[in-house]
């Protein structure tokens, strides 16, 4: 395992994340797999030396950190060797009022019930997963450095939101003497690349280290979408946040691009397009899911997939501007 320093912080995170939305129940996605199904690929994981694992209270409406925290207690000696990351907005009481958003209420509220469901007594990297443009930013970050005061939090990040409004946070947070995000977790693949425009040499410049979701575009780059809608696996048949996000012409056009790269070196349309996120300057560990043992063994295999300039001009001609997506 390759390992790197998460943005200007002294953590060291292994180059692939975990990701534990597929982990939790199926009541909550049908291609969500539940604490038995999933633990494999916590073994699997550790074994290969992942120390990086990001969840959230919404995945599974908590039960995805759940599962994670038992995964960790029962496999590692040491929590001190792993590296926990978990969201707060969405919140696992399907929107009532003040159970949700990033009010000082709302996301105490919300350490304080992930803490619970991780079974530790802290979290390594705490994130908001939203804007949230109904609380002042001034609340939400007061409450964030609270939380790293108090101890229960080590590091703060940040998903999914317009460069401004990071930046806003950001200034604030310097002025105040507040912690500062050390991570953005953005939606960043060869498909979308809007990202490149602000929000990465933004973070670059101030120190942050980029954890991108969704760096196989839902699997989109994997090679199992189809045009049309719809894919072979079961999350591509029920997925429809990735009906709203991807499956324009131009977005075929790339996939074919890469899979020809991927064929031309001898590996897998997988394995290229991570390979392509993980040498884009910033990105520090992508967030992988996987559902099937081949997904986790491909991912790792990236890691040793060397791009050159031409596979890289290759994969990036056939890009074309889009509308933003994935901050809501």
């Amino acid at each position: 395992m390759k390992y790197a320093n998460l943005g200007r912080t002294g953590l060291s995170v292994s180059r692939i994340c975990l990701g534990c939305m597929s982990y939790g129940t199926p009541e909550w996605r049908d291609w969500v797999l539940d604490e038995k199904a999933s633990r494999p690929f916590y073994e699997r994981a550790l074994d290969a030396g992942i120390n990086f694992f990001d969840t959230a209270d919404v995945y599974s409406n908590g039960v995805s950190e759940e599962v994670l925290g038992r995964a960790i207690r029962d496999l590692v000696d040491d929590r001190e060797d792993v590296v926990i990351a978990s969201k707060c907005f969405g919140g696992t009481h399907g929107g009532k009022r003040n159970r949700h958003g990033l009010s000082r209420k709302n996301v105490i509220a919300s350490c304080d019930a992930s803490l619970k469901r991780l079974g530790t007594d802290y979290i390594d990297l705490y994130q908001i997963h939203r804007f949230d443009p109904r609380t002042p930013i001034e609340e939400t970050m007061e409450a964030l450095n609270d939380l790293v005061r108090a101890g229960k939090v080590r590091y703060l990040g940040a998903s999914s939101m317009w460069t401004w409004q990071f930046a806003r946070y950001q200034a604030l947070a310097r002025e105040r003497g507040f912690s500062r995000f050390v991570s953005m977790q953005n939606h960043y693949n060869l498909i979308y690349r809007e990202e490149e425009r602000e929000m990465n040499p933004f973070c670059l410049d101030d120190g942050v280290g980029l954890i991108p979701w969704s760096p196989l575009a839902r699997g989109f780059l994997a090679g199992n979408r189809h045009k049309g809608g719809g894919g072979e696996t079961a999350r591509a048949k029920s997925d429809d946040f990735a009906d709203r996000m991807y499956f324009a012409d131009n977005d075929f056009e790339i996939a074919e691009c890469n899979a020809a790269v991927a064929k031309r070196l001898g590996v897998k349309p997988m394995q290229t397009a991570l390979a392509w996120v993980l040498a884009k300057p910033g990105v520090v560990a992508p967030i992988i899911g996987a559902t099937k043992p081949e997904h986790l063994e491909d991912a790792l295999g990236a890691l040793d997939v060397t791009l050159a300039a031409e596979d890289i001009a290759e994969l990036e001609a056939a890009y074309r501007p889009h509308p933003v997506l994935g901050h809501r």
